[in-house]
């Protein structure tokens, strides 16, 4: 090791922690997830259809706030910074998921997870903050790495909650998890920088002139659609997984733990493969990335309709993380690549609110399809999804290859 340290650049720095931030907040959004309805449960008495209800709405209650409010934060981070937006997303969703430890009716608990979603935004900011600071050559790495803090956050939160609750309640599950957001909320206070030239409130654009200035509005816009078709088909398969591992095990075993472990199985491929492909983006391009990505999820979903046993389906979910890791990340990438950074806070909340429209729709369409086609059908569906969206992204991404034909030899 050299006697004199080379002192590590802001936005590697800045990486870190927000990787951090973006782990506390995704274990945030889950943790609760796996025993929400027992949660409801015993907050009255309700029937089973009743409870189904309360169920979805507390569920979807905070990402359809986010998908309202996300485009305000946006314009405000544009203007005030990105650090001030995140303080604001960590410590508001601290103090709201400790206040839900204390609720006393199922209309408390879903208005606080309404509240949650005023208060989101901590990842899209994370987003926008090293998109902008990052140096363009190293943003799809940079990305593709802080891509896997959330996505590694969503696949512990489950299995931690479980556990947690399992051996504290559910109330002190909530504290705890409200403790790890205001440990996040500490270290962007100390660690974090941004160097940022405030723009006034009259010198903002509105929403429409942004998209007509754009270099390639149709490529943006392209990617908001995108984003949404991604997480709708990534959540469609959530309600109906723990239900379908029950079949293939024929009733017999630990449901519950091997449901978590096959739900969890995506995230691990993704946490591994994620930075290789943002890595290998920067030099072959982001969008072939995201085209073979989505090729590659269709195929992999198709032959999960026709699985037989538990095993087949682990090792294909395998694959479906390593094909998330192609996605998100790359358009997260080109977003970052082809906006401009003085409304790089709007575009990625933009794209938040696109992906909170995905998280509600994916499990309705899961829900609705598995109704009238059963288990397989979810499948066979999803992968359908995917391949509309290879269709949509080829189409979303043609500028950038009449740009690459036209470049001079």
């Amino acid at each position: 090791m050299n006697s004199v340290q080379r002192k590590r650049p802001q936005w590697q720095q800045n990486l870190y922690v927000l990787w951090f931030g973006c782990f506390m907040a995704g274990m945030g959004f889950s943790l609760v997830l796996p025993f929400m309805s027992l949660y409801i449960d015993t907050l009255g008495h309700f029937s089973h259809m009743q409870l189904n209800f309360w169920s979805g709405l507390t569920y979807a209650a905070t990402y359809l706030v986010t998908a309202v409010v996300s485009p305000l934060w946006g314009r405000l981070a544009d203007r005030k910074g990105r650090k001030l937006m995140l303080l604001r997303a960590s410590a508001g969703m601290a103090i709201v998921m400790g206040a839900m430890a204390f609720v006393t009716n199922v209309y408390q608990l879903v208005a606080l997870r309404a509240l949650q979603g005023v208060f989101s935004g901590f990842i899209s900011n994370a987003n926008a903050l090293i998109a902008t600071s990052a140096p363009r050559e190293k943003s799809g790495q940079a990305l593709g790495t802080l891509s896997t803090g959330s996505v590694t956050g969503q696949m512990i939160g489950p299995l931690l909650g479980g556990t947690i609750a399992g051996f504290f309640g559910y109330r002190v599950t909530f504290l705890i998890t409200a403790c790890l957001l205001a440990a996040g909320f500490i270290l962007c206070l100390f660690f974090v920088h941004e160097s940022f030239e405030p723009v006034e409130k009259g010198q903002q654009l509105p929403a429409k002139e942004i998209m007509h200035q754009l270099p390639h509005p149709q490529l943006i816009i392209g990617m908001f659609v995108t984003t949404m078709f991604i997480m709708a088909a990534n959540n469609s398969i959530s309600p109906i997984i723990s239900l379908f591992v029950r079949e293939l095990l024929h009733n017999h075993g630990n449901v519950p733990l091997i449901s978590g472990i096959v739900a969890a199985l995506p995230g691990i491929a993704t946490l591994i493969a994620a930075p290789q492909f943002g890595r290998l983006g920067d030099r072959i391009g982001t969008q072939r990335i995201l085209l073979l990505g989505l090729i590659f999820a269709t195929l992999i979903y198709l032959p999960q309709g026709f699985v037989t046993n538990i095993w087949q389906l682990a090792i294909l979910r395998i694959f479906v993380g390593i094909s998330d890791a192609a996605l998100l990340p790359a358009v997260q990438t080109i977003l970052a690549k082809y906006s401009p950074h003085t409304v790089a806070g709007r575009i990625f909340s933009y794209n938040q609110s696109f992906q909170s429209v995905g998280q509600v729709s994916g499990p309705l369409i899961g829900s609705g399809i598995s109704g009238f086609l059963g288990y397989n059908g979810v499948f066979f569906t999803t992968a359908a999804l995917e391949f509309v969206n290879f269709v949509w992204v080829w189409h979303s991404t043609k500028p950038l290859r009449i740009k690459k034909n036209n470049r001079p030899t």
